[in-house]
């Protein structure tokens, strides 16, 4: 990933003027452009999408928008490559700056990945067993990686059906998870998993750090990643939030860790927790532990009902990598769009983000399993 240096024009551009030049692309655009905003993201970027959501939904949403030939994706590099995934050839998936990447996603490497899998099927009783399972905040080759061995994708929305279904179509099944060890874990332990048989494979340590008798009992290998945004919320960090309000609700994402998932009151995605939130009662108190975008705007939102949303933690925890994202890059793009749209034979889009044809097959496997598993046709 390499993000070219912005022109001094739009370097030192002003937000009025930024904001000015995105207004005049997308109405010169139209329907040719799609505009897509996480839920991450700052106010003056969200302000500007024509939809927003978590990084499978945005995909799905670009892949639904026919007419759009343009998709500007304001998130990280491996949504992006998943909306490129499930776009067409005729679409093209553009990220404001090639610098938003993702610390997580980052953390499973495919050499190491293909390492960890060619020892383990020869450490575990039932190699046939094994099965990846990825989390969708993972590269475009980790999917693929899991497409290739009868692996699939899964969300923080539907991880818990996705186990479900393996363990349903055979009890034996060993789940290597990537790379998120603590989504891995929270949805084993809820489907009755003890810890002992969930394992952690450290990447850098001989063998992963797993003795034999760890593999032969493993239920659920995790990988020794995390989300560096919510891996910074502690269980201390729940038991102030009770200390200064007894009767306040703790809502977490899936992404921290197991012993704050259990200390707090309810566990679930971005979306869950934004439905959760926004359908309780006047006069209840919440803390979340998620980034601190999307609590803040969910803040503001459910103050006229007199719901009170507060973050979790003593300080905002804040994807820094999302907020690379901003209006004079999202301007730069769109400029460029704009000003070559008219070109049938111009090739030269910024910050195209563009998955080669054999991953992109190994990949669409991956996430159409779990599609097949979470959205049956």
């Amino acid at each position: 990933m390499f993000q070219p240096p912005l022109p001094d024009t739009y370097r030192n551009m002003p937000d009025e003027e930024a904001c000015r030049r995105i207004k005049k692309a997308k109405d010169l655009l139209g329907n040719r452009l799609a505009i897509l905003g996480h839920h991450y993201q700052r106010d003056e970027i969200i302000q500007f999408a024509d939809f927003t959501g978590d990084s499978l939904k945005l995909s799905q949403v670009a892949a639904q928008q026919k007419n759009a030939e343009f998709i500007v994706f304001c998130g990280v590099h491996f949504m992006a490559e998943s909306a490129d995934i499930l776009t067409s050839d005729q679409q093209k998936v553009l990220l404001p700056n090639m610098m938003a990447g993702c610390p997580m996603a980052d953390m499973a490497d495919i050499d190491q990945v293909e390492h960890c899998w060619q020892n383990l099927t020869q450490r575990i009783p039932q190699p046939q067993k094994l099965v990846p399972v990825t989390y969708v905040n993972s590269s475009a080759k980790i999917k693929a990686f899991c497409g290739r061995h009868r692996g699939l994708c899964c969300t923080s929305s539907n991880a818990l059906p996705v186990f479900q279904n393996l363990w349903h179509d055979d009890p034996q099944t060993v789940i290597l998870f990537l790379p998120d060890q603590h989504l891995g874990r929270n949805t084993g332990y809820a489907m009755g998993v003890p810890l002992e048989q969930m394992p952690l494979w450290d990447p850098y340590a001989p063998n992963g750090s797993l003795a034999d008798q760890q593999c032969q009992n493993a239920k659920v290998v995790l990988w020794d990643g995390f989300c560096t945004v919510h891996q910074d919320f502690t269980p201390d960090h729940v038991r102030q939030a009770r200390d200064l309000r007894p009767d306040v609700k703790v809502i977490v994402h899936p992404e921290c860790m197991f012993e704050v998932a259990q200390a707090a009151d309810d566990v679930g995605s971005t979306e869950y927790i934004i439905k959760t939130v926004s359908a309780a009662p006047a006069g209840s108190q919440w803390a979340v532990g998620t980034e601190i975008h999307l609590v803040e705007r969910l803040a503001r939102k459910m103050a006229s009902k007199d719901v009170h949303v507060r973050r979790l933690g003593d300080r905002p925890c804040l994807c820094v990598t999302m907020f690379r994202i901003d209006l004079n890059h999202l301007a730069w793009v769109l400029d460029n769009v704009a000003e070559n749209a008219a070109h049938p034979d111009y090739s030269d889009w910024p910050n195209r983000v563009l998955v080669d044809p054999a991953t992109k097959k190994d990949a669409r496997l991956a996430l159409d399993r779990m599609l097949n598993i979470t959205c049956p046709t």
